[in-house]
């Protein structure tokens, strides 16, 4: 089995999710449908990047990382030309 860590951007107010799970496409729908107490006032999200990992506990140090200050400007760096022309700039 596969875990995938992901983050979604809302199309609301273009800020950022990092999340992990074993199942990428059910989980955006959860996100999507607003079953994500964190996330339902700012659905809905499109996936913007997503990581493999072959052991769960790779996927939640890996979140983990994302989910710090390091690890945003690292996604933010990964996705420069993405944010550029897709949404007008680096989200905030």
């Amino acid at each position: 089995m596969m875990f995938y860590v992901y983050v979604l951007q809302s199309l609301i107010d273009g800020l950022l999710y990092t999340g992990y799970t074993g199942d990428l496409k059910k989980r955006i729908s959860e996100h999507n449908e607003g079953r994500n107490f964190s996330t339902k006032t700012r659905k809905p999200f499109k996936l913007v990047y997503y990581e493999a990992c072959f052991n769960e506990k790779d996927a939640k140090a890996r979140e983990k990382y994302l989910k710090s200050g390091m690890g945003k400007r690292y996604v933010k760096n990964r996705l420069k030309f993405f944010f550029e022309i897709e949404s007008g700039g680096v989200p905030r």
